[in-house]
């Protein structure tokens, strides 16, 4: 899994997705599924619907640092970024290029950093922006399709990452990350999003003070 160490802040300045804009996301999920089915999570971006549980979850609005991992298109990206606090950043991570470039053009916010590389690496690309650990991280990467070993070490890049008190939140369509965290931060709590497709598991933990 190559990494890339510079990470791109995106413009100042926010704006809403149309709906021109969320078919064409759609359109180009769906290929980067088609091209990584092990690497993305679903056929199609996230329904409004979990992305608002996925903010709550996080505790966003209370925010200062929060990483995002295997952000796609952008949908859960734009949530978070929504709620956070003005002076909040947000770094989001993913292995696909297409999707990191198209962050970029279709974000613009000086909140955003945007880094392309595996989530392995999570540590180091937070390290060289300078930010503190993180008090929220967000991940729809599938842990159900990872060889075991990789997803045992992001997990435990995870736990380090995340500051006391802070919130992982991972969506996934199997439970297999349950399994993976669980040396690192106990038992979650679950929840489903049954509007969503295909519906999303909702996990949720805190890491103890």
């Amino acid at each position: 899994m190559a990494t890339d160490v510079g990470a791109r802040f995106a413009p100042v300045g926010r704006h809403g997705a149309t709906s021109r804009s969320a078919l064409r996301d759609s359109a180009f999920f769906l290929r980067g599924f088609l091209r990584h089915p092990e690497q993305v999570g679903s056929v199609i971006p996230s329904s409004r619907f979990l992305e608002r549980r996925i903010v709550q979850c996080a505790n966003a609005h209370a925010t200062r640092i929060v990483v995002e991992l295997g952000p796609g298109t952008g949908g859960t990206t734009r949530a978070l970024l929504n709620s956070m606090r003005a002076d909040a950043r947000l770094l989001a991570i993913d292995l696909s290029r297409a999707f990191c470039g198209r962050l970029a053009t279709t974000i613009q916010d000086s909140r955003l950093a945007i880094q392309c590389g595996s989530a392995e690496h999570v540590e180091a690309f937070m390290q060289g922006l300078r930010l503190p650990h993180a008090d929220a991280i967000v991940s729809g990467i599938p842990f159900s399709t990872m060889p075991p070993a990789v997803a045992d070490r992001i997990a435990r890049v995870i736990a380090k990452a995340l500051a006391p008190g802070g919130h992982f939140v991972a969506y996934q369509v199997r439970p297999n990350v349950a399994d993976y965290m669980a040396p690192y931060l106990g038992t979650p709590r679950c929840e489903w999003e049954l509007f969503n497709v295909p519906p999303m598991r909702v996990f949720t933990w805190v890491r103890a003070e």
